[in-house]
This record gives structure tokens, sequence and C-alpha cells, in this order.
């Protein structure tokens, strides 16, 4: 008997979202307006939201990772909140849209962070194979979702010994459980999924926070 239904997880309204925002996040300026400006545009989905924001900056202040490992930075809001989190941390972060990474620098000088944060140019599948003496404490998913099961092997192998992978979009706006939607990034995603709830190699936790959060951490 599925008694995981006679448990009722709370629903977001919009009005209980903006609740949530207004007591329960506190949102720096410099990080503010970052997110304001990616806002006005066209792939502004893209951004993960202020609430996962902060998640991700409590969990490098929990962490204390030495070497973090972005994969897909957009406008640079995720790697933003993960270098003010902790001033000692080293950022690697690849993504290979010159344009929307010329927001993330702008940003990243304002906030006196550029130095914590190295930028690395070009298709996050053939910059991960070039790692092979490197390894990260802390890695963050949120690229090309058609590349995620690759992304996630590739983390694998890099992620330091008990070191934690994060993977955003996991839920994918509903899709996942969608029959109506076959496409690659929603196909890749549910791969994914299933690949990770068997997974021995590791102990997970997947969180319904923005478009859904999955939580690796490698034993």
């Amino acid at each position: 008997m599925n008694t995981y239904q006679d448990q009722k997880a709370i629903q977001l309204t919009k009005e209980l979202r903006e609740y949530l925002l207004q007591v329960g996040v506190r949102e720096p300026a410099c990080l503010k307006k970052l997110r304001e400006q990616t806002a006005s545009m066209p792939e502004r989905n893209m951004q993960i939201l202020p609430e996962q924001g902060q998640f991700i900056a409590m969990l490098v202040k929990i962490l204390c990772p030495k070497r973090i490992l972005e994969i897909g930075t957009y406008t640079g809001y995720s790697a933003l909140c993960m270098a003010l989190a902790l001033p000692s941390v080293s950022i690697t972060a690849l993504d290979k849209n010159v344009d929307w990474t010329k927001i993330a620098l702008k940003h990243w000088k304002e906030a006196e962070v550029i130095d914590r944060i190295q930028l690395i140019i070009g298709p996050a599948i053939e910059t991960l194979k070039t790692f092979e003496d490197q390894s990260f404490d802390l890695i963050f998913i949120d690229a090309n979702k058609s590349h995620y099961p690759e992304y996630y092997e590739e983390s694998l192998r890099v992620v330091s010994a008990n070191g934690v992978i994060l993977i955003d979009n996991v839920l994918w706006n509903g899709r996942v459980i969608d029959a109506a939607y076959s496409d690659s990034g929603t196909k890749a995603i549910r791969k994914l999924n299933d690949i990770i709830k068997t997974d021995n190699r590791v102990d997970i936790c997947m969180l319904p926070i923005g478009d859904g959060l999955t939580i690796v951490k490698k034993k």
C-alpha cells in the first residue's frame, strides 16, 4: 500500500511564495541587481530562484568546500551566491555562451569576488573530459539538459571523496511525469533521475525547491 499520498506536502501559491520571499530570503544588493537585469532577458527562466540561491549558499557555508565546480553559469547568479558565501572558496565555472557570461563577469567584478571564480568558455562536456588531476568538493549541474547523464558521470569522476553534487531542474516544471513530452532534454532528466535512484555509489535527496534540486553525496 502506497502511503505517500496520505501525507500532504504544502503547495506554494503565489501569495505563500511571496511570504516566503519576504520573511525567509536575505538577498544582498549585488545579487538582486544581477537577478533584475537577467529578468529582462528572453532566457530569464534559466536563472535559479533567489530562495534556491540562498539554499545553495547555505550548503556552501555548512560544507566549507575548498573547490567548487559549476556546470552551466548563465549570467552568474548561482556562482555569485556561492562566492559570497565563503571568501576562501575557489570556483571553476563552465559555460559556452560569451554574451551571457559577460554579464556574469561584470557583476562578479562589481561584487569583488571575481578573483574567486575561474570562467572557462566552451562546451561543458568537452571541458569536463580534460579534468584529470583535479577534484572538487562541491559540484552544481545546471546546463544543457540533454547532457545531464553525461555531466553526472563526469562529475562523479572529479568530485572528491564524500563530495557533494547538486543537480538543478530535476522536476522540469512537471514534464518529467507528462507523457506528452518526449524531447531530448526531458528524456535525459528522466533517465538521470532513474539512474540516481538506484546508484549505490551515492546517497541522495531530491527536494522540490525551485524546479527541483537533487543533492547527491558520493560515498
